[in-house]
């Protein structure tokens, strides 16, 4: 079982790395690091947002809870 400090810090490096690479992809398509880090943070907010909404939608279903 990890610590509340190491699921922390997991999450945190995940982000990281995610919005990095979001960046670099970014970059290819753009040739701009402002416009690909523009887009890696659009990006993380908008996927913050649908898997919380997600979530608040499967909460209210009860199919398959014990």
């Amino acid at each position: 079982m990890d610590t509340t400090r190491r699921l922390i810090t997991k999450s945190i490096t995940w982000q990281v790395s995610g919005l990095l690479v979001m960046t670099l992809i970014g970059y290819l398509f753009t040739n701009s690091f402002t416009a690909g880090g523009s887009i890696a943070i659009a990006s993380a907010l908008v996927g913050f947002i649908s898997y919380f909404m997600h979530e608040m939608m499967w909460s209210k279903i009860g199919w398959g809870r014990s």
